[in-house]
């Protein structure tokens, strides 16, 4: 009889090396939680013993502890026999920046450099800009030109301070710059627990339209962030302050792509994980579980003849803005696009004080944001995940199909893509502690793009239950995405399995936006 996943065990000896694995029995079997940590503990290893010049101590691009990364799962894929391609993906590599507070107060801030930024040494005086630091602290700083206008900036050395909220980050460093500020910091927002802590994303993003920026856009002066206590202090009046970016370089990393040949090879099935940390920490979290889980999945599946093509990706430069997934799909001919039959994505599948969320591609919990548009036939991967918390008595809710992870690519290229999530920075619940377990009050990840994202920053059932799904999902559609796209397939072999109707969403998050701030941009 089959076995739901949590209730596997391990085949004996090495069996799971060399036989196809097929079946959901005998794969569920071989996925076990001891195989995904020992990749996990790889990463942390890696990290570990970086003596990266830079970023010692982390796997982030550019730097040494990624490549090394990339040579420990380009290895193991090549040995169990998959057509392995590092795929070079051009990395924009910065140094660690300076915000030091000069008057009223003497301090140094822990900062870091927003995407897009330009690089200077600006020591001047600080100039809050439509800033709200009392009651609800709701926040539109630097959202518009009329934000900037009526203040002196002449000086040769003004720095904008710019408070979090409502638009996108590279509006706001945009303004600034076309204002005449020499650097620009952007503080947390402060009006919630999870924007408390020091801000450091892309700013390279616009709200449309704005004259002369109508797409990405980079900055020639200074943009760094800062958290909202220390954008409080730099906010009092005569503060100064010294802000220093070096100029960046550009470096190469790598996309891992390893590929299966199926009988339909004009079908192609495809899952992909992050594979880079932050600067500040090993990443094992974020994203060494969806790595890890995923790496484990095309081992076990490297033996399998599977109808379609099986794809499996380990992305460069997500942390820096979905780099690696973006240049992988801009480089794809129309044709080759059309061969991708689904994408899924995994990115955090463990956090410590996790819930279940899984991608919410028919919208029944949130409306996409706006400009997202979800690809037909999204709908059916939600479902097949979902179908399977329900058949392990697994609760689940939704998460926003936003787009704000490596599925952006493909989803704008109109492939459809589903993945899991199990929260970074969003604070969790009393009504989520009562369904998941876990400590409410606290970030679903306390560590999230923090140094102690270590190989003890996991919820182990979490990870357990997700790994197995991980492969459930590709097993399945390695023989029919008929659900998704319409292309005729045949069942898994093995015993019949009929998936129960979903249970429905817990319906936990109200109002909000299903805790994917991963990659936040606003």
């Amino acid at each position: 009889m089959l076995l739901p996943a949590p209730a596997a065990v391990a085949a004996p000896g090495n069996a799971c090396d060399t036989r196809a694995n097929n079946t959901y029995q005998k794969l569920l079997d071989c996925m076990t939680l001891e195989g995904v940590r020992e990749h996990q503990a790889a990463l942390q290893k890696i990290a570990d013993n970086s003596t990266d010049p830079v970023y010692p101590g982390t796997r982030a691009a550019g730097t040494d502890g990624y490549a090394d990364s990339v040579q420990y799962v380009a290895g193991l894929l090549r040995e169990a026999g998959y057509d392995v391609t590092l795929d070079p993906v051009e990395i924009t590599f910065n140094f660690p920046a300076v915000l030091r507070q000069l008057t009223p107060v003497e301090a140094d801030y822990e900062t870091g450099v927003f995407t897009g930024s330009g690089s200077g040494r600006v020591e001047g005086q600080v100039i809050p800009v439509d800033i709200n630091l009392t009651g609800d602290r709701a926040s539109t700083s630097g959202c518009e030109a009329a934000d900037f206008a009526g203040i002196d900036w002449s000086g040769d050395a003004d720095i904008a301070l710019v408070q979090r909220g409502t638009c996108f980050f590279g509006t706001k460093a945009f303004y600034a710059e076309q204002a005449g500020a020499e650097a620009v910091i952007i503080f947390n927002q402060g009006n919630t627990p999870e924007r408390e802590e020091l801000i450091v994303a892309d700013a390279t993003s616009v709200d449309p339209p704005i004259p002369g920026a109508p797409g990405p856009v980079t900055h020639g002066i200074p943009v760094v962030g800062a958290s909202f206590a220390d954008g409080v202090a730099l906010a009092q009046p005569g503060s100064t302050a010294f802000v220093e970016v070096l100029p960046s370089e550009n470096r190469t990393d790598y996309n891992v792509i390893a590929e299966l040949p199926g009988k339909n090879e004009d079908n192609v099935v495809m899952a992909g994980a992050h594979l880079d940390s932050v600067t500040e920490g090993p990443g094992i979290n974020d994203n060494g579980s969806g790595s890890a889980a995923l790496l484990e999945s095309a081992l076990l599946m490297a033996n399998l003849n599977p109808e379609n093509t099986l794809r499996f990706a380990w992305w460069a430069g997500e942390e820096q803005g979905l780099l690696g997934s973006a240049d992988y799909v801009a480089g794809l001919s129309q044709a080759e696009r059309y061969r991708i039959a689904l994408y899924m994505n995994y990115d955090m599948v463990g956090s410590p004080n996790y819930i279940f969320m899984v991608y919410d591609a028919d919208e029944s919990t949130f409306p996409a944001p706006e400009g997202v548009t979800i690809p037909p036939g999204s709908e059916a991967i939600e479902d097949l995940y979902e179908s399977y918390y329900t058949w392990i008595g697994e609760p689940y809710d939704d998460t926003e199909f936003s787009g704000r992870s490596d599925y952006e690519a493909f989803i704008l290229a109109g492939i459809p893509s589903g993945g899991l999530f199990t929260g970074a920075e969003e604070i969790k619940t009393e009504e989520q502690e009562a369904v998941w377990g876990g400590t409410a009050g606290e970030q679903f990840d306390p560590c999230y793009h923090e140094a102690c994202d270590t190989y003890e920053n996991v919820d182990l059932h979490a990870l357990e239950v997700n790994s197995d799904l991980i492969a459930f999902a590709m097993l399945t559609f390695a023989y029919s995405t008929e659900t998704v796209n319409g292309v005729p397939g045949k069942r898994v072999p093995g015993p019949k399995l009929t998936l129960p109707t979903p249970a429905g969403p817990e319906g936990t998050f109200a109002e909000e936006d299903g805790g994917l701030v991963h990659g936040a941009t606003a």
